[in-house]
């Protein structure tokens, strides 16, 4: 892999972001909606490469499952 591969990938995350920034008026809107966005983005998105596929399911059942309760408790109340 040629040296400025290696560096334009290392910039994919920060470029992403840099991307959804441009939706939003102003750059701490943009840092609160990331900020939540971030948690329940990483609650449903395990790192797959560290497990197997039956691990993987079963986190990810479990992941749905909270998911529902906190979001019918909070409805409720």
């Amino acid at each position: 892999m040629p040296d400025n591969n290696r560096a334009e990938n290392s910039h994919r995350p920060t470029r992403r972001r840099e991307r959804l920034r441009q939706r939003f008026n102003s750059t701490g809107q943009a840092r609160r909606f990331l900020s939540a966005h971030s948690i329940i983005y990483g609650h449903f998105r395990p790192r797959r490469h560290l497990m197997t596929a039956g691990e993987y399911r079963r986190i990810r059942t479990k992941a749905f499952r909270i998911w529902r309760q906190e979001t019918c408790a909070q409805a409720a109340a």
